[in-house]
C-alpha cells in the first residue's frame, strides 16, 4: 500500500503540487463561491488523504472506499476553513480526514454500542466539529460539556466507547529504523517471565512439604487463620502449630 499511487482511478502521483500561496488563493476564492478553485483545491490535495488513509490499512477495510470517506473529509475541510486565521490548511484537514475515516469504521464496526450513549458521542462529536470550524482547534473536554449542558464523565465515556480497538502490533514510531509497537510501549509489572518462574518453584517446593504442613500452611496464609485457630482446627497445641509452620517456611526458602 505504501507505494501505490493509484486509487479510485486517480493517479495522485500525476497531481500538480500548490505552494501555500497558492493554496491560500485558491481557499479564498472557494469561500467566494468560486467552484473551479473548489474543484482544484481537491484535486491538488488527493495525496494528503492518501497518506492519511495508509495508517488504515490495517482494519481489513477496502482502501478505495476509505479513500471516497478521506475525500469527504477533505472537502468538509475546505467548506469549513477560515481563511483569516493563521492555520495551514493541512493542519486543519488531516484531523477532519481522520475524524471522517474513523466515523466511517465507528458505524461499520461488529462492536455495537448502546443507542444512547452512541447518540451522546456523536452530539459531542457534532459540537467538537462545530468548535473546530469557529476556533481553528479542538476543543477541551470541559468546553464539550459546557456546550453540550451534559456531565463531562458522560462525554468521556461516550467518547471511549466509540474509540477504534488499536492492536498491540500496530506501529507507534519507529526507533533506529525498528518500528516500536503499542505492545513495546505497555508494561506488565506482574506477568513477567521472573514470576512465573517464582511461583513455579514456590509450587514445587510447598508440594515437597508433608500434607499436614501444607494443610497448615493453606489455613494460615490462604484463609488468614491464627494460630490458635488452626491448633483447634487440627487439634494439636499452638507451639506445634508455630513450630511445624516455621519448619516448612524455611525449607522453602531453602528450595527457592
Amino acid at each position: 500500500m505504501q507505494s501505490k499511487v493509484e486509487i479510485c482511478g486517480v493517479n495522485t502521483s500525476h497531481l500538480e503540487v500548490l505552494t501555500p500561496e497558492e493554496t491560500d488563493s485558491l481557499l479564498r476564492r472557494s469561500a467566494k463561491g468560486d467552484p473551479a478553485a473548489r474543484e482544484k483545491l481537491i484535486s491538488c490535495n488527493l495525496r494528503l488523504v492518501l497518506s492519511v488513509i495508509q495508517r488504515f490499512s490495517n482494519r481489513g477495510e477496502s482502501m478505495d472506499d476509505l479513500f471516497q470517506v478521506g475525500c469527504i473529509g477533505l472537502i468538509k475541510s475546505i467548506d469549513h476553513f477560515n481563511v483569516d486565521l493563521n492555520v495551514r490548511f493541512s493542519t486543519y484537514a488531516v484531523p477532519m480526514i481522520i475524524g471522517e475515516v474513523r466515523r466511517y469504521l465507528r458505524d461499520n464496526s461488529s462492536i455495537r454500542v448502546s443507542r444512547s450513549m452512541r447518540d451522546t458521542a456523536y452530539r459531542a462529536l457534532q459540537a467538537k466539529e462545530a468548535f473546530i470550524n469557529a476556533y481553528q482547534r479542538e476543543p477541551t473536554i470541559e468546553e464539550l460539556a459546557k456546550e453540550m449542558d451534559v456531565p463531562r464523565e458522560d462525554i468521556v465515556f461516550a467518547l471511549d466507547a466509540i474509540t477504534d480497538p488499536v492492536s498491540l502490533y500496530e506501529p507507534v514510531f519507529e526507533s533506529n529504523g525498528d518500528a516500536v509497537c503499542v505492545m513495546d510501549q505497555v508494561g506488565d509489572t506482574k506477568n513477567t517471565d521472573e514470576h512465573w518462574l517464582e511461583q513455579i518453584v514456590l509450587k514445587e517446593a510447598i508440594s515437597r512439604l508433608s500434607p499436614r504442613e501444607q494443610h497448615i500452611l493453606n489455613l494460615r496464609f490462604f484463609e488468614g487463620r491464627t494460630q490458635m485457630e488452626v491448633a483447634d482446627e487440627i487439634h494439636i497445641s499452638q507451639a506445634q502449630v508455630s513450630r511445624l509452620e516455621k519448619s516448612a517456611l524455611e525449607r522453602i526458602r531453602k528450595q527457592i
